[in-house]
């Protein structure tokens, strides 16, 4: 292997560091001032000199007649959400000032940092960073789409490309902006909905991307093969994102399967890059060296800097970079696979 040794090295010791620290707690659930005011403010909807006009307006009886769809219903429902959403902010920086004033570091409320909301957006900087990556995703679909389709050579008989991973690197795509697009929106507004879709959303596209390096690596063409390949991993991805959602969101242990997947992935695109002579293998080593340092982000996570910018929003900004290098990877290797194709026909 070689030269790719100390990225596999590396690797390995970053996927070990971060499941044995990925389980946190979060203390500021337990403080009791916080939870006194938490319970006071959906009560009164008074929070020292603030009022919050939706826990103030609630009706007594929320029960409404009628079907789950009755537009009442969902408003009533939506007014308690913002009671809550908004008592548990202003309680949270309320604690926060009191805890600054005795010299005390700040602490993690419902597994977040006290960010600094702006309108809306809970965390803007996350918000923004998650959009750009969804659009650096989309324009190197968009390019990739272009090369593969108009550019490089078709088969005479099929009219189809070379490439034998087109529709896989389509499928990535659709699942990597789906991903970005729920991960934008949960971190503009956190609630029990936009939480699952973005976890279920990154999981899927983890299970994915791991699958799609087992067959890039192993050069899988058949069929028959990619499914026997994809299938246990299909199911236990499938298995784990029913179980957030309808059992338990332990976030623990969702760490623990994105990581280990995550882990899997970089080790098996570090060694492939080693041991092939693919003419775009530095572009290769570059993402799995960065992503591998960027999950340093993740492990040695500190409070947000002015109350914006966190460990996890510099992770989602150091992936910007790396994505647009990843898709000019995926272009490389379907140039390289067309004309090495098209020399064995000829």
């Amino acid at each position: 292997m070689g030269g790719s040794d100390w990225v596999v090295r590396l690797a390995s010791l970053l996927a070990l560091g971060l499941v044995l620290g990925s389980a946190e707690a979060s203390l500021g659930d337990v403080d009791p001032r916080y939870r006194t005011c938490v319970k006071e403010c959906q009560t009164t909807g008074i929070i020292g000199e603030t009022i919050i006009s939706h826990c103030q307006n609630k009706e007594n009886d929320t029960s409404v007649e009628g079907s789950w769809y009755n537009q009442e219903q969902i408003y009533t429902q939506w007014k308690e959400l913002s009671c809550m959403t908004d008592c548990r902010y202003f309680c949270m920086m309320q604690r926060e000032g009191e805890r600054q004033s005795l010299g005390l570091n700040p602490i993690k409320y419902h597994g977040k940092w006290p960010f600094i909301r702006i309108s809306v957006f809970q965390e803007p900087l996350s918000a923004a960073l998650s959009a750009m990556n969804l659009l650096m995703h989309f324009t190197g679909w968009l390019s990739f789409f272009l090369l593969v389709k108009y550019k490089l050579p078709l088969r005479p008989q099929t009219k189809r490309t070379y490439y034998e991973y087109t529709s896989l690197w389509h499928i990535y795509a659709i699942l990597s902006m789906n991903a970005w697009f729920w991960s934008s929106i949960f971190h503009t507004r956190d609630i029990d909905l936009t939480e699952k879709l973005d976890y279920s959303s990154a999981v899927a596209l983890l299970g994915y991307s791991l699958i799609l390096s087992l067959l890039r690596a192993f050069n899988v063409k058949d069929e028959a093969t990619r499914v026997m390949f994809a299938a246990p991993i299909l199911a236990f991805v499938t298995t784990h994102i029913l179980y957030i959602n309808f059992y338990e969101l332990d976030y623990g242990w969702n760490m623990k399967v994105c990581v280990v997947m995550a882990a899997v992935q970089l080790l098996t695109w570090a060694i492939w890059a080693g041991l092939t002579r693919h003419p775009s293998r530095l572009k290769l080593f570059t993402v799995v060296l960065g992503g591998a340092l960027a999950m340093f982000l993740e492990l040695y996570d500190f409070p947000p800097y002015m109350g914006y910018a966190d460990a996890h929003s510099l992770w989602h900004a150091s992936t910007i970079p790396l994505t647009y290098l990843w898709w000019s990877f995926i272009k490389d290797d379907a140039e390289f696979r067309t004309s090495t194709l098209i020399k064995k026909a000829k």
